[in-house]
């Protein structure tokens, strides 16, 4: 079977499935409260920094969406594209986690490269990335049996046709399906080429109230396309089509309205002029 590697196992979070489930206990300690119940809720919106940074956001994220009735299907949207890069699909085999391998929905991710044109993932083939890789540990945790598609899209209007189409695929095939968007927000800096208003306390401050408020309203107003244009004009979302397609799918399943369950930045584990803004949403 093609089954592809962990590429950041052992170093963005750990190798070992034990050491893997003392950080997920260690994460729900500071598990938050969400308002809408879980059987109501359709997906969210992750971080994807090592897990030392924004784990623990990510976790509690997938971790409210479970209820008692099994998940068939995760579909997670993610990788660091610009708005010309072409869509990524895996849609054959397993991937990899230190909890064992995740299967992926073939039947679904067959059906959309049917409709859209993909550059596929495999074993030998893919594009080393962060974003989706750093959920899976969570899913196969809390979902054992659960498959997955994983799903690189750009900032664009293709974003979103593939994300409403997922949600098409899956009722037509009866699956019951929950929606990961993975971004960070504003990649503020020298590190990172961003730094429009220099450093110390008011960059921090800006980014916090400002550029990061910007895009994560955007995301609780479910606006798709107000999402992909806030993050292009402001830098404040790396993975804008991630978080747009999500958005879309789950609207596609009925959901109306988007909570924030947490807010904060790598400059709350790291301090410096260089840090990183992460957002918890669920919808």
């Amino acid at each position: 079977m093609n089954v592809r590697k962990a590429d950041f196992s052992g170093s963005w979070y750990p190798a070992d499935p034990f050491e893997c489930e003392d950080e997920i206990n260690r994460f729900l300690e500071g598990a938050v409260s969400v308002s809408t119940p879980a059987d109501e809720l359709t997906g969210g919106i992750v971080p994807h920094a090592g897990w030392y940074f924004s784990g623990s956001i990510a976790c509690n994220v997938i971790r409210c969406l479970k209820d008692e009735v099994p998940v068939d299907t995760f579909i997670i949207y993610g990788m660091h594209l610009h708005p010309g890069s072409p869509s990524y699909l895996m849609k054959e085999g397993a991937w990899e986690t230190p909890f064992g391998e995740i299967l992926i929905e073939e039947t679904l991710a067959e059906e959309l490269s049917a409709r859209f044109s993909f550059k596929i993932e495999k074993q030998g083939s893919f594009t080393r990335d962060n974003t989706i890789e750093l959920q899976l540990p969570f899913v196969k945790y809390f979902y054992e049996n659960t498959k997955i598609v994983p799903i690189g899209v750009p900032p664009s209007n293709d974003a979103i046709e593939i994300a409403r189409a997922v949600a098409d695929i899956s009722k037509q095939l009866g699956l019951r399906v929950k929606v990961l968007g993975s971004t960070d927000l504003t990649h503020y800096g020298l590190n990172y080429g961003f730094d429009p208003k220099g450093s110390g306390k008011s960059a921090v401050d800006w980014v916090r109230e400002k550029n990061d408020r910007r895009v994560i309203n955007a995301m609780l107003s479910m606006d798709p396309q107000l999402v992909i244009s806030e993050a292009l004009m402001n830098q404040n979302a790396c993975c804008a089509g991630a978080a747009a397609s999500a958005i879309a799918t789950a609207k596609e399943f009925g959901a109306k309205k988007a909570e924030e369950i947490v807010y904060s930045t790598s400059y709350e584990k790291s301090p410096g002029d260089s840090f990183v803004g992460y957002a918890g949403v669920v919808f």
